[in-house]
């Protein structure tokens, strides 16, 4: 793989050069294996360790189909669904590659007895397959997760509602915590020229996330003023869904477990804040079996407090079953709650009685279509929106970055570099960064 990382620093390699690179027929990767997927039977899960279940080892190059690219991963980074696979919760992903190697001949190659996960990167492109007219040899880019088939009407109006919609390195092989990676051409963006490679590898499943949850038609539609709720608002999710209100003119509400954090928040410009730890709210009892209506109670009323005595217009959700009864009881009459993840349970229980008879509602949301993709990377591009990384571990170490996220000790996302040898490399437009450079270090929590 060096002759691949050298032609990418020496900086002056032409998309001719890129194309005639000899490509391994084996990389480097972060994978999980199909016959270890009871290796935690019997644990709990706070108690299951990634460091255990992935492993970091050589894979066979996959074949290129049409349509496809070969990308020479320099960063990736840790999202939640990398932890959910690698403690095979709630469902080993196997099942997802078994059913998508089933699809067609070509999508066979991604039913094999290990998983090569990441759902992030930034990088070069190396190959492109046949029908690809957009992206060339020596391109960098970013990837956005969204992996769709587009043979049914039913996503030609939202992408997120294709019938074979998948998110990349998830419920797909190839992906992007490895030395290359294997993507669908219309899920490459060009890569931000001020950002380091970790820098722009960080933002992409979260941040397009966080664009359609609150931002999009097709979530939230926050407009100027709004009040809006975001639990873990310094996390990897919540930072962009921070800066997202902030950026268009609502007023971000920020739930945080920590002082640390909270310092966080008001580092990106957040004035209310929440300590969750500090303050103590006990949703539910210590057997975990029933919600306490009383606390929802003293949680509207802190959040009023804060806010001059109005109540929440959008709430920002992803913990799921711990919060989602209080999130449903703080939101105003003709409010709306925007729900992903579920990070705490996804079996959620609310009293109804506040959803119906204050006609509130709530809105699924799951990433981004490629419409939004694309206009939560440009924001990110212009220095409107910035990265939450908080920091990076060279792939070898990638179990522990994804136990640092399982554990929630994390600050903003965790990068992994894969390629790249060290921090602070891939950086073209040194003008633009020396403009947002207060704010990207602000971001990282430096």
């Amino acid at each position: 793989m060096q002759h691949i990382l050298d032609a990418i620093s020496a900086g002056d390699t032409s998309s001719a050069d890129f194309a005639n690179l000899d490509l391994p027929d084996h990389y480097t990767a972060a994978t999980v294996h199909k016959d270890e997927v009871d290796m935690f039977e019997g644990v709990t899960s706070k108690d299951k360790d990634p460091r255990k279940s992935i492993h970091v080892e050589d894979v066979a190059l996959p074949e290129l189909g049409p349509g496809e690219a070969y990308v020479a991963v320099m960063a990736s980074a840790i999202n939640y669904n990398t932890v959910w696979t690698s403690i095979f919760e709630p469902v080993a992903t196997f099942g997802f590659l078994e059913r998508y190697g089933r699809l067609s001949e070509l999508t066979k190659r991604h039913d094999l007895p290990y998983h090569v996960v990441g759902s992030d990167l930034a990088g070069v492109v190396l190959r492109t397959g046949p029908g690809v007219t957009k992206w060339q040899p020596g391109a960098e880019v970013v990837a956005h997760c969204l992996s769709v088939e587009l043979e049914s009407a039913d996503g030609h109006n939202d992408t997120m509602l294709d019938p074979e919609q998948r998110i990349w390195g998830f419920e797909t092989n190839f992906g992007g915590l490895a030395q290359i990676a294997l993507v669908k051409s219309n899920q490459l963006m060009p890569k931000p020229d001020h950002l380091t490679w970790e820098e722009a590898a960080s933002p992409g499943l979260v941040n397009c996330t966080a664009y359609r949850q609150l931002v999009s038609r097709n979530g939230g539609d926050m407009k100027q003023g709004d009040n809006v709720l975001i639990w873990g608002a310094s996390g990897g999710l919540g930072g962009f869904a921070t800066q997202y209100a902030l950026n268009g003119g609502a007023t971000p509400v920020c739930v945080v477990s920590s002082e640390e954090k909270a310092a966080i928040a008001r580092s990106m410009g957040a004035e209310l804040i929440i300590n969750r730890s500090e303050e103590d709210y006990r949703f539910w009892n210590d057997e975990g079996t029933e919600q306490n209506p009383r606390e929802w109670k003293r949680f509207g009323a802190r959040i009023r407090e804060l806010t001059g005595g109005e109540d929440i217009d959008i709430v920002f959700e992803h913990p799921g079953r711990e919060t989602f009864g209080a999130s449903v009881y703080v939101t105003r009459k003709g409010g709306t709650i925007t729900t992903c993840a579920s990070t705490s349970g996804y079996m959620h229980e609310y009293d109804n009685r506040y959803l119906w008879m204050n006609l509130k509602r709530i809105i699924s949301s799951h990433f981004a279509n490629y419409r939004e993709s694309w206009e939560a990377n440009r924001l990110i591009a212009k220095g409107k929106i910035h990265p939450t990384l908080s920091r990076s571990y060279p792939l070898a170490d990638v179990g522990q970055a994804a136990l640092d996220v399982h554990h929630n000790l994390h600050q903003g996302k965790v990068g992994v570099l894969c390629l790249a040898p060290e921090e602070g490399l891939g950086v073209r437009d040194h003008e633009l960064r020396a403009t947002h450079l207060d704010a990207i270090n602000r971001f990282r929590g430096v």
